[in-house]
């Protein structure tokens, strides 16, 4: 496993993230009630973890009213009363895939579950053009955090990734010809709670 530039991984100051939930859940959680949990389906983009759009309490409120008015499963939870849940991260030990040496990390762990596989069929990403249900890429995510976790056991040098990071183009052209998404965004998955030093209400204004 390649380890250049570990010592960049670590990520100064703190990020605000958005949550997109049910209004219950958020409530419960500003009081103090509950702590937002993983999520752990199968077609994560990221992984297993706490998802947050990063800078971006728009989007999640997107997210929020569109799991409460569709009937396709976006999320797990029942959303009926959109919500917008902020948090304050410290993204600690990022893979963050908008960096060289974990785009290399990520593809060398798909090599391994490539050849692993190889007698089997892969999973796969499907969905439409955004490919919304990302089978594959969790797969190959949740292996590189197992292959890790396998060589830090070892010789203790690779500790795990407190969160996941990554940039997405979605929902198509943002006008004609365009190169930008009109849905892009930055995503997080927080893998340590601990990480999250704190929740609170957004200020609409």
């Amino acid at each position: 496993m390649t380890r250049r530039w570990d010592m960049y991984k670590r990520q100064p100051g703190f990020v605000l993230g958005f949550h997109g939930c049910d209004q219950r859940v958020g409530e419960s959680v500003l009081a103090g009630e509950r702590h937002l949990t993983p999520s752990t389906n199968p077609y994560d983009w990221l992984g297993s973890g706490i998802y947050f759009w990063e800078s971006s309490p728009a989007r999640a409120l997107q997210f929020a009213e569109a799991a409460a008015s569709t009937a396709k499963m976006i999320t797990k939870g029942n959303i009926k009363t959109p919500f917008v849940l902020g948090a304050i991260i410290d993204l600690g030990n990022c893979f963050n895939l908008i960096d060289a040496s974990a785009l290399k990390e990520l593809r060398e762990a798909y090599d391994f579950v490539s050849s692993a596989l190889a007698a089997t069929e892969l999973p796969k990403n499907v969905g439409g053009p955004d490919k919304l249900m990302r089978n594959l890429d969790r797969a190959v995510l949740e292996t590189m955090h197992q292959l890790r976790a396998g060589f830090h056991e070892a010789s203790r040098a690779t500790p795990p990734y407190d969160t996941v990071r990554s940039p997405f183009g979605e929902g198509g052209e943002l006008y004609p010809g365009s190169g930008f998404s009109s849905k892009a965004h930055i995503q997080i998955a927080v893998r340590n709670s601990d990480c999250i030093r704190g929740y609170f209400r957004p200020i609409q204004r």
